[in-house]
């Protein structure tokens, strides 16, 4: 077990208990998907808590820091910053033109091939549109512009 593991249990029971008190806002009908899917994270985590503590019986702790070797900032903060971008864009011009900007963005700077970006920009729209506006019939936000 590492250290490291420790904050990330706690961050995702953090996200559960975020998510679980916005949802329970929502009305009864609309609570479902939500609730399933936080109940689903929530036992992931779970799973990997016990893990991590039978880990810890086996081998001891560790201090994980080791994992942050060839930690590359630049990258990190340019993906942070394209990540805020992404969120005041999908404010203004909408989920899905904004999805676009940020994948290829992302995937330029990253040095994909041009031809793998393309096809995960448009398996990943594709996706998402069947999921949410076909399967679950949500719509996602258009932006202030196309109001």
């Amino acid at each position: 077990m590492k250290k490291t593991d420790i904050a990330v249990v706690g961050f995702m029971y953090a996200v559960c208990a975020l998510f679980l008190s916005m949802t329970l806002k929502l009305p009864k009908a609309a609570q479902i998907y939500p609730t399933f899917i936080i109940v689903l994270l929530g036992l992931l985590t779970t799973a990997y808590l016990v893990k991590m503590i039978v880990s810890a019986k086996k081998a001891g702790v560790t201090s994980g820091s080791e994992d942050f070797e060839g930690f590359q900032a630049k990258q990190f903060f340019v993906i942070l910053a394209c990540i805020i971008c992404y969120l005041v864009l999908m404010y203004f011009i909408g989920f899905y033109i904004s999805t676009v900007l940020f994948m290829l963005a992302c995937l330029f700077f990253l040095k994909v091939k041009p031809l793998y970006s393309v096809i995960s920009v448009v398996a990943v729209v594709a996706l998402v549109y069947c999921a949410f506006r076909l399967f679950l019939q949500v719509r996602l936000p258009v932006g202030l512009l196309f109001k």
